[in-house]
């Protein structure tokens, strides 16, 4: 890792030798770079100001326990950013593996019960069954989606658009099953959910989760496997430059499937533990999760040309985006125009990765 201080004189000795046109050039790239950062600092501090209840325990403790149930999909789909493409099925996994989660996980003493006279397993069993489970479930999603896109070299656009369309239609039938008709899956087991979202620790009279502990673990897992391995290398080399990575021994085909089975997996994992936040999982359980977890992936500087991206980054950009949406609540904005704000800050994020792309150009 650099010393931040040396690279802060290196820029001051190169920033020195510009001339007055150069200069300008500096400043003015340097704000529009960061002009989402700028602007998040601005907000935040405007929302102080009106309502100073947001600089509280309270509301660090919410911000960070909505990261880390965020923070999972965005982990996953940004390998796919990496790789050029994207992934609209995330958030429909994230609903289908949390239903798998409510099944595995009902009381047994429950009247409506989806897996009947099926036996309760003991609580670690069963919880362990419902990680791989969730695991498997999303893992085959994700390499569906990574065949066709590696092998047909069809755009993760549309492959992904198919499987979100299929894998609402199994969330539909699931919701069926055992005479449950459509009815959301409620009477989770307290174990399961205190395994979840039971309090970790107190910071100021705020709970945090143990869910923002599995958060951690992710992000650690997924910044060694992206850094410090052989497929992470590759994946970076498929997203910069298929035709090179090729010629260079990289297997193009492993790599695409491997990191779409691997984001699968990560909405799997993403799911067991939405099902438990919200004790409850209905249809609508993971629609458009994926928006959230793209725009938190391009804030954090995963760039959609291909071949760019930090895990911190990720990390930052979900940060941002929780932090964003937590303020308009603490500013009694009306939810209905989040979609809007959401929508413009994907906008606004993608044209300046465009712009940076061209000024290397």
């Amino acid at each position: 890792m650099r010393n931040p201080v040396k690279s802060i004189r290196e820029a001051s000795a190169r920033y020195k030798t510009l001339d007055g046109k150069d200069r300008r050039r500096f400043w003015i790239d340097g704000i529009l770079n960061n002009a989402l950062y700028i602007l998040m600092i601005v907000f935040v501090v405007y929302t102080i100001i009106k309502n100073n209840k947001f600089w509280s325990w309270g509301a660090a403790a919410t911000i960070i326990s909505q990261v880390a149930s965020y923070l999972p999909i965005a982990l996953g789909i940004g390998g796919c950013i990496v790789l050029t493409g994207t992934d609209l099925s995330a958030g429909r996994v994230v609903g289908l593996t949390a239903a798998v989660s409510a099944i595995l996980l009902q009381r047994a003493d429950l009247p409506n019960r989806i897996m009947g006279a099926f036996p309760e397993l003991p609580a670690g069993a069963a919880i362990v069954l419902a990680i791989l489970a969730t695991m498997v479930v999303g893992g085959i999603v994700g390499f569906i989606n990574g065949f066709f896109v590696a092998k047909f070299k069809l755009h993760p656009f549309i492959v992904t658009l198919a499987t979100q369309l299929m894998t609402y239609s199994v969330i539909l039938l699931v919701f069926m099953l055992g005479g449950n008709n459509g009815q959301p899956m409620n009477g989770l087991r307290p174990e399961y959910t205190n395994f979840v979202k039971g309090t970790m620790v107190e910071i100021g009279g705020a709970a945090l989760p143990w869910y923002v502990l599995y958060a951690v673990i992710f992000a650690v897992l997924m910044w060694f496997i992206w850094n410090k391995t052989t497929f992470g290398k590759n994946m970076f080399a498929v997203g910069s430059n298929q035709e090179a990575a090729s010629v260079s021994g990289v297997n193009v085909f492993k790599t695409i499937v491997m990191v779409h089975t691997l984001a699968g997996i990560m909405y799997g994992l993403n799911g067991f533990i939405e099902a438990a936040r919200l004790s409850s999982v209905n249809q609508a359980t993971g629609l458009n999760y994926e928006c959230d977890a793209i725009a938190a992936c391009v804030i954090g500087g995963v760039s959609f040309v291909g071949g760019t991206g930090k895990i911190s980054g990720i990390v930052l950009g979900v940060f941002i985006l929780r932090i964003i949406f937590v303020a308009l609540q603490f500013l009694s904005i009306n939810q209905n125009l989040q979609f809007l704000i959401k929508g413009a800050i994907i906008l606004f994020a993608c044209s300046l990765d465009m712009r940076k792309y061209l000024a290397k150009k």
